[in-house]
């Protein structure tokens, strides 16, 4: 039996090799968002390992979408829900509407305001490692060795990742700045 191409269980850590149909099936999931929320977005991109195509990573789709005003955005939480996507409210990120699709979990969305930090994190991280494939190869190593840590522990996972994360969104932040 071939290994599923997206989708992880709740709580758990599972890492799969780069698949080439995650750029499609996020095209695919892009085409239905904007055709969903029309002009209430301003920019749906994949975001998260999955985009990067060269890495091992948990095989769900990471959308962000930018909206001009978090407040504004609420309007498109029933067109999310009637997409089949639960929303989590901030979950843990200001400012943030967090949608979550799947059993076993498929998709997740950021929705977040187009001049916030949260949406520059999303895109900044995302374009440094497409750039610099040394550190991408040690956000990889990173992601396996703490995958087999955490395997059914999803939150230290997460957690034990973020100093490394945030310090790569520092970088590609100043980058930008030059």
């Amino acid at each position: 039996m071939a290994e599923r191409t997206i989708g992880v269980e709740s709580r758990t850590v599972r890492l799969q090799e780069p698949s080439s149909e995650w750029q499609s099936m996020f095209a695919s999931e892009q085409r239905i968002l904007g055709a969903e929320l029309g002009n209430h977005v301003l920019d749906i991109q994949h975001v998260g390992s999955t985009a990067l195509g060269r890495i091992v990573a948990k095989p769900i789709i990471d959308i962000g979408i930018a909206v001009s005003r978090y407040e504004d955005a609420r309007i498109c939480i029933d067109p999310m829900k009637k997409l089949g996507y639960e929303y989590r409210g901030e979950a843990g990120i200001s400012r943030r509407h967090y949608f979550v699709k799947g059993q076993p979990r498929t998709h997740h969305v950021h929705m977040v305001e187009t001049d916030s930090d949260a949406w520059i994190s999303l895109v900044a991280f995302r374009d440094y490692l497409m750039t610099h494939l040394l550190v991408e190869a040690r956000y990889e190593n990173l992601k396996k060795e703490l995958a087999l840590r955490y395997a059914n522990e999803r939150e230290k996972y997460q957690s034990a990742k973020e100093p490394f994360v945030k310090a790569i969104i520092a970088m590609a932040i100043a980058d930008r700045g030059k």
